[in-house]
Parts: structure tokens; sequence; C-alpha cells
């Protein structure tokens, strides 16, 4: 199969289309640009729908109105508009409506710069709108990963009625590398059983997150979690790296883990076994990889392009059978393989 040089967002915006993507609706803000600078020309030539909102709050809710006539809706941003749209992904997910949501993210807090970040952890997994609520989010490693990931992504947010994020920092979404698009599919999406179309003749269909009677809600909320507690159950992702002999293993995704790499060759040629556990899903985080830690393994070492937020998960998941220690940066700088290389050292100094 061919492929294609093309730059990381123009990548994710071709994934998105080739996935069937029928509706765009966003704002711009810089890393991410390209996503919709690229589909505001090829979705029109397509027959499909592009709309640039007036704002991020306006693109989320123009995303819940689609999702809630069943169409396979998408939105892009970056790390301050993903705030934004918090509110309207709760929404999204109260109402169990399926999209699929780009996150290119950037440094911060507030509006940080513009730089490659990781700092998004939380609000991707913990979630920044109200409520009990998950959505299934990605983090791929390089850009076939990625694009592979989004042309799947809306068949999961139609499986599960749920939000799918993908998680990328900019490095990813500016970087350009080969890739291979697949066969390019001509697919009829048919009308959900569930989703308001307005048909005339049709059944009267309610779309809505509102429950007055708390023991309504309540039974909503235990609804929800069953489908959370399946996503758990069936959609962590995870890769492993030199498990088998690895002195110290690294947890690192995305574009930290690509450093990572790079770090545990050096390492090989000092004579230092280290191992890498790369979540590919960020929720439901891939707690399934540590369950059975080999005896070599002394120690963990979560890397981060932040100041430490997946720690919490990888502390969870270790669950006091090792020691788990963190290296980051944050504010946009991505580390250099050697500064891994030294926090591994140093760890092992630490571990005797």
């Amino acid at each position: 199969m061919k492929k294609v040089l093309v730059k990381g967002n123009e990548a994710m915006a071709l994934a998105a289309m080739r996935g069937g993507c029928e509706a765009f609706f966003g704002y711009p803000i810089t890393p991410q640009n390209e996503v919709p600078e690229y589909l505001s020309k090829h979705m029109k030539e397509a027959g499909r729908v592009f709309l640039q909102a007036e704002s991020e709050v306006s693109a989320i809710n123009m995303v819940y109105g689609a999702a809630a006539a069943g169409k396979r809706v998408l939105t892009s941003s970056s790390s301050p508009g993903i705030a934004l749209k918090q509110e309207g992904i709760s929404y999204l997910a109260g109402a169990e409506l399926p999209c699929v949501i780009i996150n290119v993210m950037r440094g911060g807090p507030g509006l940080g710069g513009i730089q490659p970040s990781q700092s998004d952890y939380y609000q991707i997994t913990r979630g920044g709108g109200n409520g009990d609520y998950q959505i299934l989010s990605y983090a791929p490693e390089n850009l076939q990963e990625t694009v592979d990931i989004i042309k799947a992504s809306f068949d999961k947010a139609f499986e599960y009625r749920n939000p799918v994020m993908i998680a990328v920092d900019g490095l990813i979404g500016q970087m350009m590398e080969p890739i291979n698009l697949g066969e390019e599919e001509e697919k009829e999406y048919p009308v959900p059983a569930w989703a308001a179309d307005g048909k005339k003749g049709g059944p009267r269909r309610i779309v809505s997150s509102l429950f007055l009677d708390p023991y309504d809600l309540e039974a909503h909320n235990l609804k929800l979690k069953e489908k959370y507690d399946l996503m758990v159950k069936k959609e962590q992702r995870y890769e492993t790296v030199n498990l088998a002999d690895a002195e110290i293993v690294l947890v690192a995704y995305g574009t930290m883990a690509r450093v990572c790499r790079s770090a545990i060759k050096e390492l090989a040629y000092q004579g230092i076994k280290v191992g890498m556990i790369r979540p590919i899903t960020l929720w439901p985080f891939p707690a399934k990889a540590f369950e059975e830690i080999p005896e070599n393994v002394k120690g963990f070492l979560t890397a981060e392009m932040s100041l430490g937020q997946m720690i919490d998960d990888v502390q969870l998941a270790v669950n006091g059978r090792r020691k788990v220690a963190f290296f980051g940066r944050a504010g946009g700088v991505v580390p250099e393989p050697n500064e891994v290389v030294d926090a591994i050292i140093k760890f092992k100094e630490e571990l005797k």
C-alpha cells in the first residue's frame, strides 16, 4: 500500500473523513488549526458539513445537536479550547451521544503557550465537566497510530454511545511522517434507533440529560457506570517493551514515549536494562499492564511532559508493590533522551 507524507494535523483530518465524519464544528486555536483548515475545503467537496462556530462553547453545542440527530460528528481544539468545551462534553456523556474530539495539547495553565505538552491528563481522564462521567480517551505515539485510531474512533463512539477523545500533543500535530491511509470506502451509515432525526411521520424521540427525580437520575448514573465498567474491561490498550529482563520500567505515552525509546537504546549501551509500558488509552488507564510485574523489575519511572499527572494512575496500578518515581518537563519543553537517561541512572542509585 502506498504511503504519503502528511503533516500531523492534516493526517488527523484525513483520517476523520476516512472514518466517516459527516459534520465538523470547531473554532481556531493553535497548534491544531490545520485540522479545521483542511476540513473547511474538503468536507464541502465531499458533500459534508463544515462550520466554524463563533466560539468553542458554540462548537461543542453544535456537536451535541448533530450527534443527537445520529450523525458522525467531529470537533477539534487545543487545551484552553477543550476547557471551554467541558460543559458540553458532560452534556454529551450524560445524553449518551457519540462524537469524536481531537485535542492537540499545548502548555498551560491558562493561555500558557503553543508548544507541545501533556499537562491535560487530569482534564482528559478526570473531566472538567460536572457529574459522574468518563470519556474513552486515546493517546497515540505516531501519525500512523493516530490515523488508525481516529478512523476507528467513530465506530467506538457509536458502540458505546459516548464521546471519544484523541489526545496528541502539538509536536504530533505539527510533524510530518509517512502514513498509510488504507483504502477509501463509501459507506452509508443508518440513522440509529435512538436518534432525534426529525423524520416526518417517525416516532417522537427526546435526547436529554435532565432528570428531575433524583431516583431517576441515580438510575441513569448507574446505567452509565455499567457502560464505563464495560469500557474498563474491554478497552484498555497498551504496549510493553523489554519487560522480560528490565530492572526499571518507564511509563510514558505519546511523544514522551518516543523520547523514552531513544533513552532505552542508550541505556542498553551502558548495560542498564530498561523497559517501558506505553498506555495507548489514557481512560480507561491500562492497569492490566501492571497486574503481573516480573520479579526482575525493581521500580517504575513515570515520564511525562508535565509536572506529574499520570503518575497518580501508575501508583494506583502498582499498588505499593514497587517504588514509583517521576521525571517530567513542563511549559512546552520536550525533554531530550539524555535527560531521561540521567533520571534512570539517578533512580537506579536510589533503588540500591
